[in-house]
């Protein structure tokens, strides 16, 4: 149907369930038994604006005791062997298939997604599950190196476990964003305590116990509720290791606080993402593609486009296509599958959303879709939004939205749009449509950006987790996921025995005759390419 009093996108069809029937007190005194927090907080549904559940609400007091249990735990957990952690991750795997309508029904709740982007989140978990419970052994397996001296020395490089990684996780994937990096930490034998949003903190507790059920030691994986200017600097100072995904404003912060304590950390954060529409490009896949690229998760993904660059001799019949289709999506709340779009996940987002778009029409910007919000729907819903004729100084032109607008712009040549897609501090993810794939890679990797994707928008970048993801500039610091997302979690250690003879004057040799014996070493180690 498509709602008549306002016009827009239609409205796919409510469902019969609600919140209370997802949402038992059952299930939240199962998920937050033995979670730590001595004050209480509510987390709310952003598709009615009303409470889910009350949750227990951390202190900084809690989050050192938090540390102190996982701190022991750990010891036990790291004894264990790479191969029966991986097993762990392996019967997580079986459990989130089997029971993802549960955690689909708390993610489309907690987040206002709809069930197809929710399914993202699952795919996401198993695929990183399955990745890390088959090669993290081999990821952490001892290596030989060739030592100083071939023969004499002998040197094998391990992989020991930081010890307790602190993570702060976004509202925005919190079952990719919770499970999915924490995952490979565990499997690397370290504990883990996390402060998710609370607004989405069901959905990372439920990852919890499913993962406490396929075999992790409950204390290991420890869960801290509360605001994050409260909670969140004592999960850093306590931590041996950083994860935080979210602003990069707070990035900042985030990376000062743990570098003043020579603390690593791993840092996703903002993204300003550009997808190039060549002229040979197929403007049906493209325009499709496009709607999922710019309006998934309404547009509150760090991967989203955001800035849509189409050559001027397509623009048109590229633009027909793409709006047709964004205002054929439907918005809907129902917990099942059938709707294109939900909801933003409050009122900051849709604030944010409404400023842009309001700001750069009243500056000269045209509306191709969208462009209003839709209470008719829900508290946060709005409208899948493209705008043409963006240019500074309109806020949208460069800063980061996070919700479902795109904005447009034609180039004449090639080297035209590289330049103005690399025009940005940021570069997370990036897009190619061409025919010519050949091209496309060339483009790419002439792209600022830690993953560019040719004639896909995100998810062809997103879901290979045998390659690294993450950002460049003020997009973020380190990679998750293939070696790079395990290997951040451990310290290498070097263990070199020397056999033999020992580096220095031996057998008789004073200083110059072990010199002299030295340089004609290296240079037969030259000769023979010894690396």
């Amino acid at each position: 149907m498509t709602d008549t009093s306002t016009g827009g996108n239609p409205v796919a069809p409510a469902g019969n369930r609600t919140a209370a029937d997802v949402v038992t007190p059952d299930l939240v005194a199962r998920l937050t038994r033995g979670v730590a927090g001595s004050g209480r907080t509510a987390n709310h549904t952003p598709l009615t604006g009303k409470k889910l559940a009350d949750l227990p609400e951390a202190t900084p007091q809690d989050v050192a005791a938090a540390y102190e249990k996982a701190r022991k735990a750990q010891k036990a957990w790291a004894a264990t062997s790479p191969r029966q952690r991986a097993a762990v991750l392996l019967r997580f795997h079986d459990l989130v298939m089997a029971r993802q309508a549960e955690v689909l029904d708390l993610l489309q709740l907690e987040t206002g997604k709809v069930r197809l982007h929710a399914h993202e989140e699952v795919q996401l978990v198993a695929v990183t599950a399955r990745h890390y419970g088959t090669k993290a052994p081999a990821y952490l397996r001892p290596k030989r190196h060739t030592g100083a001296i071939p023969v004499l020395t002998k040197v094998t490089e391990l992989r020991q476990p930081k010890g307790v990684i602190g993570f702060i996780v976004p509202w925005n994937y919190p079952l990719a964003l919770s499970a999915g990096d924490a995952l490979p930490a565990f499997a690397a034998g370290n504990a883990v305590v996390m402060k998710p949003d609370t607004e989405t903190a069901l959905t990372v507790l439920w990852a919890r116990e499913q993962l406490i059920e396929a075999g992790l030691p409950e204390d290991v994986w420890q869960v801290v509720i509360g605001e994050g200017p409260v909670v969140g600097p004592a999960v850093v100072d306590h931590a041996d290791y950083v994860s935080f995904t979210g602003s990069s404003r707070t990035g900042r912060d985030v990376a000062i606080r743990a570098a003043s304590r020579l603390v690593g950390a791993s840092l996703e954060l903002g993204g300003k993402n550009a997808m190039l529409v060549l002229k040979d490009a197929d403007l049906d896949k493209a325009a499709e593609c496009a709607v999922r690229a710019c309006f998934s998760s309404a547009g509150q993904l760090c991967e989203s486009i955001e800035r849509l660059y189409v050559d001027e001799t397509v623009a048109g019949a590229f633009l027909d296509k793409f709006a047709a289709r964004t205002r054929a999506l439907k918005l809907g709340t129902a917990l099942a599958y059938g709707a294109g779009m939900g909801s933003l996940a409050g009122d900051r987002q849709l604030e944010t959303v409404t400023r842009h778009v309001d700001d750069a029409v009243a500056k000269g910007a045209k509306v191709l879709a969208g462009g209003r919000p839709r209470p008719d729907i829900g508290p946060f819903f709005y409208e899948p939004t493209i705008l043409d004729g963006v240019e500074a100084p309109m806020a949208v032109c460069d800063e980061e939205t996070f919700g479902p607008v795109v904005s447009v712009y034609r180039f004449a040549t090639e080297d035209e749009a590289v330049d103005r897609a690399n025009d940005t501090p940021y570069g997370l993810n990036a897009a190619v449509w061409t025919k010519d794939t050949r091209r496309g890679a060339r483009i790419a990797a002439r792209l600022h950006s830690g993953t560019v994707n040719v004639n896909e928008g995100y998810a062809s970048a997103y879901g290979s987790i045998q390659s690294p993801l993450g950002g460049m500039g003020e997009s973020g610091l380190g990679r998750r996921n293939g070696s790079e997302g395990i290997l951040k979690y451990t310290e290498a250690q070097t263990v070199a025995t020397q056999r033999l003879l020992p580096l220095a004057p031996s057998l008789g040799m004073n200083d110059e005759q072990y010199a002299a014996f030295m340089s004609r070493s290296l240079r037969a180690m030259k000769a023979f390419r010894l690396r």
